[in-house]
């Protein structure tokens, strides 16, 4: 059977297992003969007498044979293809380009994935380098068809949108000339410009160098302003796509655009009657606040006698009023039957308020606060929304003393609020009282506290999304009460209220343990959580009493296991088990050592979830982070456990490509070593094993390297002087890490962050092996070691990118170095004058925080006795 046949057969419906059977076919094929397979495919897309939904499909199933999702997947498919004969390649290369020119649309733009899906892994490796010029003649051909241009601007979309930009940068002139003269005014075809326009907003960050220029540059900008006047709207939308774009790469050229065209343009897309090219207008000035909330916060930080490399052109502040009399007016077009989880002009406008808020800070209130007292007591419930709404939108920025007077008259009003006939109006009071409460907590005091606790008590009766705003409020209320969760701070002014909230979110809990609104759910537990860990230690009966409950809790749904049925029943199920177990995790937390009487039962429990639990289940996590809590809150009791626990240890230890978990375990591993001491050494054998697999998998996410290694510290601490059977597997694994030469862009910040981060693992495993052979009397044995820890040191040390935590990290290493040798050992190391320059620079930085600076100083006294000996 042919692939034209199979591709008949899924496609036309009928018997499922005849199209299942097909699929097979074909996967098998693509499997057996890939050549055969993409070439068959190649022929059924560029073949004109097949149907669209044939060569549609065709095309679809070839680009996805040749790229995918999955980073490791993408590559495996590119390397495939790149061992595939070139005769074969240049078939396929061949029809696709032809199929750009066929009048069958679907096909063209079929044809146009593949060719980006080509070119991505051809072009960053020359290969096919006439692509681009092909491409452009398509485009610039006074013959081409419209048919031709429209695929053709397609595919250099898509190659845009795929490849690195500086693939392309050498291609930057010609691709743009192609795609400025599809996107002119002059250019008939709307699908054109509109494909002109959409490839102009993938290339806009390659084109770099032709920003610079002026006259290029506002050949752009015209080109892009013209675009949002056209008449068609999918044109409209997809230039003010392209100038929210522009706003972001290229801010610190657009002061002439905004004076002479941006600004009114923007402000009067705001008002289009087609909702997605307001939306995009808004998110324009959107960009224009982050760019420069961005800009205000690299100033400062310069501080006030630098001159900001990159200034702030103060948009925002000068378009404030303007900005704001519209936003205002969005406001009030919410829907009464609108689609929560929908898009719309009224939550764009609202978002833009609030980050306006952020931006021009004291200069938001004076236009929007005279709207918040017109409105909110307006008998159309839209404009009373709409004046909430504002008046949350602007509680961050300006001053709080600005702010204090507003909330406190406004508090009132809001609180009763919360009984409006209208749900919307109800679910907004809900939100921006949630706003007060995280941001300016001092506005509610002993006065109005109970009015509000009665006004949180009404929203959680209230429909889910009003009752899962209720919660936030509880959460902000919780954590601004209790801020560091310290229950030595009285008065704790949520302790009258403390057992109340806690059985009315119980209860909310139950009642809508199988309700599909995952969210909602999830908001009533973690504001449960919130309060147990900011709860004070008067509420301390309220918790031990809570924690009985949520384990019957947990029992029970433990017990429903069996009975679950579709992967809906499975996901509610495990979505709950997460949620009470993130309790249970806060109880154990706030009660220390009083939680040992539940502890047995705790640990049966998250035995059960082990063992029930799918290994990719998401509650494992949550379970995990139970059982971390219990080794802290226990300290050595939890020795009775770890016969029992140990093979679920070692399973998520073993399961490194699980980040997430596999990073809890290994936390879990720091816990045990600071809990049981030296009883954690008969486990250690299997552990240390893992831990060293782990470090040198390749298939081990990079973000779990840094703790794994840190980790070594931990666990030498715990064992003492036992770490010597270890001591050079784990010393050698440390060498391999910290002789890696990881290039760093200085405008990398992620990667700068990372080897910061993988630099004070290894620095921090470092610390705790000498400080755990030096409680053992085992230096000796480690002394040979130490002239390669100081090599690695001074690679850390002379690195001008290195983190202050790196800093205090390598001088705390050199102090306990210094400590843990008998005075003038090692005089002849620490002799090299780059110590000295870094613990003197450390210790005299006033840029560093008092505890580095004092790491630095008892360093030096360490340091100076190994001198002066």
């Amino acid at each position: 059977m042919t692939i034209g046949e199979l591709l008949s057969r899924i496609l036309t419906g009928g018997d499922p297992t005849s199209r299942q059977d097909a699929t097979a076919q074909l996967e098998a094929l693509s499997v057996q003969d890939f050549p055969s397979y993409v070439v068959q495919l190649a022929q059924e897309l560029v073949n004109e007498q097949n149907s669209p939904n044939i060569r549609s499909a065709a095309g679809v199933i070839l680009k996805n044979a040749l790229t995918a999702r999955e980073p490791a997947r993408k590559e495996e498919y590119a390397a495939r293809w790149r061992g595939t004969d070139p005769a074969v390649r240049q078939q396929i290369k061949s029809a696709t380009l032809q199929t750009l020119n066929s009048q069958d649309g679907r096909a063209g733009s079929a044809a146009a994935q593949v060719i980006a899906s080509i070119a991505e892994i051809e072009l960053p490796n020359d290969q096919w380098p006439d692509l681009i010029d092909q491409l452009l003649a398509n485009v610039t051909s006074a013959d081409a068809s419209v048919t031709l241009r429209l695929s053709t601007l397609q595919a250099v979309g898509y190659i845009c949108e795929a490849i690195e930009p500086h693939v392309l940068a050498s291609r930057a002139n010609q691709i743009l000339t192609a795609v400025a003269q599809g996107a002119r005014k002059e250019e008939p075809s709307d699908s054109v410009r509109l494909a002109a326009i959409t490839a102009l907003y993938n290339s806009l960050e390659f084109v770099r160098e032709n920003f610079e220029k002026e006259g290029e540059r506002n050949y752009i900008m015209q080109i892009v302003c013209e675009a949002t006047q056209s008449q068609d709207g999918q044109v409209q939308v997809a230039a003010f796509e392209c100038l929210v774009r522009i706003m972001q790469l290229y801010y610190s050229k657009m002061a002439i655009y905004m004076t002479q065209a941006l600004y009114s343009m923007t402000i009067a897309g705001m008002r289009h009657e087609n909702e997605k090219v307001a939306l995009q207008a808004i998110e324009f000035w959107s960009t224009v606040c982050d760019e420069e909330i961005m800009l205000a916060e690299e100033a400062e930080e310069a501080g006030l006698d630098t001159i900001p490399e990159n200034p702030s052109h103060h948009f925002a502040l000068a378009a404030t009023n303007d900005l704001v009399t519209v936003l205002l007016h969005l406001l009030t077009k919410k829907d009464e039957d609108e689609d929560e989880d929908e898009w719309n002009v009224s939550m764009a406008a609202a978002t833009c308020l609030a980050l306006l808020a952020s931006c021009v800070q004291d200069a938001i209130v004076a236009p929007v606060i005279p709207f918040v007292e017109t409105n909110i007591r307006s008998p159309d419930w839209n404009y009373r929304e709409a004046a909430v709404m504002a008046f949350g939108s602007i509680l961050e920025g300006p001053h709080p003393t600005v702010l204090h007077p507003l909330v406190s008259s406004a508090l009132p009003v809001l609180i009763g609020m919360m009984q409006d006939k209208n749900l919307h109006v109800q679910d907004t009071t809900a939100w921006t009282l949630g706003r007060i409460a995280e941001t300016l907590p001092d506005a509610i005091n002993e006065a109005n506290l109970p009015d509000l606790i009665h006004a949180v008590l009404t929203g959680l009766a209230s429909t889910p999304r009003v009752a899962a705003h209720a919660c936030w409020v509880v959460i902000n209320l919780a954590e601004a009460s209790n801020p560091e969760g310290e229950g030595e701070q009285p008065p704790y002014r949520l302790a009258p209220h403390f057992n109340h909230l806690i059985q009315t979110l119980m209860q909310l809990g139950v009642a809508n343990q199988t309700t599909s609104d995952s969210n909602f759910r999830a908001s009533i537990y973690e504001a449960i959580s919130t309060l147990v860990s900011h709860g004070a230690q008067d509420c301390t009966p309220s918790v031990e009493a809570l924690a009985v409950a949520v384990l019957d809790q947990l029992e029970q749904t433990l017990g429903m296991t069996a009975q679950l049925v579709g992967m809906d029943d499975r996901r509610i199920h495990a979505e709950m088990l997460a949620n009470l177990c993130s309790v249970v995790t806060a109880v154990a937390r706030r009660l220390g050592p009083q939680v040992i009487p539940l502890a047995d039962r705790i640990m049966q429990d998250m035995m059960t979830v082990f063992q029930t639990a799918g290994r990719s289940s998401t509650v494992l996590e949550d379970a995990y982070l139970v059982v971390s809590a219990v080794i802290t809150a226990t300290d050595a009791y939890f020795l009775r456990y770890m016969e029992a626990f140990k093979p679920h240890l070692l399973a998520v230890l073993h399961n490194v490509e699980d980040d997430q978990i596999c990073s809890i375990a290994v936390g879990i591993v720091g816990d045990l070593g600071r809990a049981l001491n030296g009883d954690l050494a008969p486990y250690c054998n299997d552990i240390v094993q893992l831990l060293l697999q782990a470090a040198s998998n390749p298939a081990a996410h990079r973000d779990i390297k840094p703790a794994i290694l840190s980790c070594f510290g931990d666990i030498a601490l715990a064992i003492n002087g036992h770490f010597v059977i270890y001591l050079d597997y784990v010393m050698q694994a440390l060498s391999q890490a910290a002789s890696l030469q990881i290039p760093v862009n200085t405008d990398d910040y992620e990667m700068i962050d990372y080897t910061n981060q993988l630099r004070e693992g290894i620095i921090e495993a470092f610390v705790g092996i000498t400080q755990g052979l030096k409680t053992g009397d085992k230096t000796a044995l480690f002394a040979p070691h130490v002239p390669g820890i100081l090599s690695f040191a001074e690679v850390v040390g002379t690195d001008p990118m290195r983190s202050e935590g790196v800093t205090r990290s390598l001088v705390g290493l050199l102090g306990d170095l210094a400590d843990a040798f008998p005075p003038g050992q090692l005089k002849a190391l620490f002799q090299q004058p780059w110590i000295e320059s870094l613990l003197k620079s450390t210790r005299k930085d006033s840029r560093a925080s008092p505890s580095t600076r004092e790491v630095a100083r008892w360093a030096v006294e360490n340091v100076r006795r190994q001198l002066t000996a």
